[in-house]
């Protein structure tokens, strides 16, 4: 028996076209078997990219390091999000996640004078306003301060064909295949991660491949088992979705607040925190419409103070239902809630390398919400308040 994403693929051409879900259910049901490719595809170029970052100073056992920004916008800002903490701790060296949005109006506040920067620009069209005018700046002002990796999915964007030259610049392409058509970044969220993973594990590529392998497992496991649980949470009354995750996992939980948000035109509120957080003021928007969805940790430290929030809450009676993606089965867990993802992870497989596979939760969420609320996955902004890419903002020069 087929399960509800199989459903979706598999109607026929027109009515998908009718209700807008060409591509949106195959761009989340691709992303497993399209993360090996993207590793493939760094693989090819890891002797370019290990010469350009060493050049920069990144490399193991340097004195003096450069910072390292993660420059991206809305998903794309959450990908450096989700990139920050691992690739802080593969390099040692510091690593912060500032969204293109606040640097092309703050970038004098990020740039010190006497230290020297790598930016990785993460983008899917390469397009945007921002991310390319922040570039262009930071090139004219910063030309040798400032190293740029530009990451994207889109061989014919502006970020390539204008930067990619430059000798402080350096592009990595992933495949057309995952420069997604739908509205909503999906397999160009989890593909652009991979690829940010990658570069994390530059210096030992060999100890990515098997973490890689895993997640490409998970990956898989996840959609089969998830697909019609979260069909069933999404056909129920609710308003309102709270995404909760520490560390990297917060960066899922932010990317899932938006899938929701952005595919169902704003039909649905959500929120993104940390458990931890949750309990400073976020927790009064809890209300009884409101299902809540935990990517818990893989740390044993960090997932107790994880279960207690969600035993608060239960205690409560806070929240419509709950959706846990945990990382074994735990009988705390089951006292709470019959739907449990549980994903086949091995001993000590780090946080950080989950948010690919997490990430498919929300993708599927924000997916059967929009169809069950008559929304046209693909193209969801019927008022067009958002597009695919931001490409109609007003750049003003700077004095």
């Amino acid at each position: 028996m087929q399960d509800a994403l199989t459903a979706l693929l598999e109607l026929p051409g027109k009515e998908k076209e009718s209700k807008g879900l060409v591509f949106t259910p195959a761009e989340i049901h691709q992303q497993p078997d399209t993360w090996r490719n993207t590793f493939h595809k760094l693989s090819q170029q890891h002797p370019q990219i290990l010469k350009f970052l060493e050049q920069a100073g990144i490399q193991p056992g340097s004195p003096n390091p450069p910072t390292v920004l993660l420059v991206g916008a809305g998903t794309s800002d959450y990908i450096g999000r989700s990139l920050s903490r691992l690739m802080s701790q593969k390099w040692q060296c510091e690593v912060i996640a500032i969204p293109s949005t606040e640097l092309i109006t703050n970038m004098d506040e990020f740039i010190l004078s006497d230290k020297e920067y790598v930016w990785i620009s993460f983008s899917r069209s390469g397009d945007s306003s921002e991310g390319v005018a922040v570039l262009q700046q930071a090139l004219d002002r910063y030309p040798r301060q400032i190293r740029h990796l530009i990451v994207t999915c889109n061989h014919a964007g502006a970020m390539v064909q204008k930067f990619s030259q430059h000798s402080n610049v350096m592009a990595i392409l992933l495949d057309d295949a995952v420069n997604d058509r739908g509205l909503a970044m999906t397999s160009s969220f989890s593909n652009l991660v991979v690829a940010g993973q990658y570069l994390a594990y530059i210096h030992t590529p060999e100890t990515y491949k098997p973490l890689l392998d895993s997640m490409i497992g998970m990956g898989r496991h996840l959609l089969s088992i998830a697909a019609d649980r979260i069909f069933q949470l999404a056909n129920t009354p609710i308003g309102k979705v709270c995404f909760l995750g520490t560390g990297s996992l917060q960066a899922v939980a932010d990317e899932s607040a938006l899938k929701v948000l952005e595919l169902n035109a704003g039909k649905i509120h959500t929120i993104a925190q940390s458990p931890l957080g949750l309990r400073h003021g976020p927790l009064s928007s809890i209300d009884a419409t409101t299902l809540i969805v935990a990517y818990l940790s893989g740390d044993a430290y960090r997932r107790q103070y994880e279960i207690d929030l969600l035993e608060e809450l239960h205690r409560k009676q806070l929240g419509s239902a709950m959706l846990l993606v945990a990382p074994s089965e735990d009988r705390r867990l089951i006292s709470l809630t019959p739907n449990v993802l549980v994903l086949p992870l091995q001993d000590g497989f780090p946080d950080g390398c989950r948010p690919p596979v997490d990430v498919i939760v929300g993708q599927l969420l924000g997916l059967f919400f929009a169809v069950k609320n008559g929304i046209r996955v693909d193209s969801p902004s019927a008022n067009a308040a958002i597009s695919r890419v931001v490409s109609h903002v007003k750049i003003y020069p700077r004095s």
